[in-house]
């Protein structure tokens, strides 16, 4: 569709230069390119290598009357979609942060403000981590007391029963899960803290930049 789109504009530019050209000619209005080797040509009408290279409207008095860049190839027209695709939506992402910002010191005027806010979201870990940890200490206490019964029945030189073998071997699975929640907690909250240090030097710029306008 873009490139659609593209040829039908330069077919429409080429032939408005063209109309004006033509109803200059009275005053000796040309067409000029350079070629690879970067050789001068001109001529009265639109040809496809000033298409090719780019080409300028010049007066009998060699005045540039109007430019028009050379026509790009798909793969260039493609790199200049992407370029173009890029930089909207690096602006987009800027306007996105700005709006940001300004939502943040609205929510936080004070640094004290913003850094009760920051200890309140570790809390909330904080008390996650807690639930856990009292969880895993019930978990391992059932399964130290099926590993006690086991035991006994070792000593007594009794056959373990099936149902406490699977209860044994079910009870450590909890037991693992429950750690490894635990750690993924704690890598969270550790990526957290560092995260509000980076979070609050940024504040500290961007209320600094609004208390100098």
């Amino acid at each position: 569709m873009r490139r659609t789109v593209f040829v039908i504009a330069t077919l429409a530019l080429a032939a408005g230069l063209q109309a004006q050209a033509q109803n200059s000619n009275q005053g000796g209005v040309r067409y000029r390119w350079r070629d690879a080797s970067g050789l001068p040509h001109y001529s009265d009408s639109l040809s496809s290598d000033a298409l090719k290279y780019g080409y300028e409207l010049v007066s009998d008095r060699g005045l540039v009357i109007q430019h028009v860049d050379r026509q790009l190839n798909p793969e260039e027209r493609a790199a200049a979609h992407k370029l173009a695709d890029e930089q909207a939506a690096q602006r987009r992402a800027e306007e996105e942060r700005t709006r940001a910002d300004s939502q943040t010191l609205a929510a936080y005027p004070t640094e004290d403000a913003y850094k009760t806010s920051q200890q309140q979201n570790l809390g909330s870990i904080d008390q996650q981590m807690n639930t856990t940890r009292v969880n895993l200490h019930s978990q391992e206490k059932a399964l130290a007391d099926l590993l006690t019964r086991a035991g006994d029945l070792e000593r007594a030189k009794q056959p373990l029963p099936k149902f406490l073998s699977d209860s044994i071997s079910k009870q450590r699975n909890v037991v693992a899960g429950l750690r490894n929640t635990l750690e993924r907690q704690q890598n969270a909250r550790d990526a957290a803290e560092q995260k509000n240090g980076q979070d609050l030097q940024h504040y500290r710029d961007v209320k600094a930049a609004q208390d100098k306008q």
